[in-house]
């Protein structure tokens, strides 16, 4: 009987749960951005070729692998920016007119790696979030839509992408986070841009 009182208490509070808790367990960003930081004349490098951040791509090596270039996750997602050669690195070969997909050991090399993480994010950028207009929440939808697709957040908005883009353009960047807090699909999708927070003032 008790036991049963034990499992009803669990679930009303895992019902009563609020949106922050995506911030617990935390997340010391410390070390996995130092190590991350060792890349920065790769990431200045390809931030430069492409119009990205390289902070941004810092922060993302950071959450992705803690700085470890040959990192290769239970989904197949490779290297230091954990990408997934059937995914991003189709999509960054067939912007480059390339046939095809990388290799593991192609992706596992930190220059290459980061060249082509650097690149998926623009082609997010100038492709399905073009409009977004406030610098802020344009690097927010980057980072949730590098982690989990930018389809994925656009239909929080709207089924229409330009609708999608013309409510993203009234909210604020602490609306904006909100948002994605309450009303995208995936859990991780608030906690990891939190993580790209967490990375960035570690710097």
């Amino acid at each position: 009987m008790k036991l049963r009182w034990l499992i009803i208490l669990v679930l009303v509070l895992a019902g009563c749960s609020s949106t922050s808790d995506y911030k617990n367990p935390p997340w010391n960003a410390e070390a996995p951005t130092k190590r991350a930081m060792q890349w920065l004349p790769i990431s200045q490098q390809a931030g430069q070729a492409w119009g990205v951040s390289p902070r941004l791509i810092t922060a993302i090596i950071a959450v992705e692998s803690g700085g470890n270039p040959t990192l290769v996750s239970k989904s197949n997602a490779v290297g230091l920016m954990q990408l997934k050669a059937s995914t991003a690195g189709r999509e960054v070969y067939r912007y480059m007119g390339w046939q095809g997909q990388p290799s593991t050991s192609e992706l596992k090399n930190p220059e290459r790696n980061i060249s082509m993480g650097t690149a998926y994010l623009s082609i997010l950028e100038h492709g399905v979030l073009k409009g977004i207009e406030d610098p802020e929440v344009m690097q927010y939808a980057l980072v949730v839509s590098y982690v989990n697709g930018a389809g994925a957040l656009l239909r929080t908005f709207s089924s229409d992408r330009k609708a999608a883009i013309e409510e993203i353009n009234d909210l604020s960047p602490d609306e904006f986070i909100e948002h994605v807090a309450k009303h995208h699909p995936a859990p991780q999708a608030p906690r990891y841009l939190w993580k790209i927070q967490q990375a960035m003032n570690a710097m």
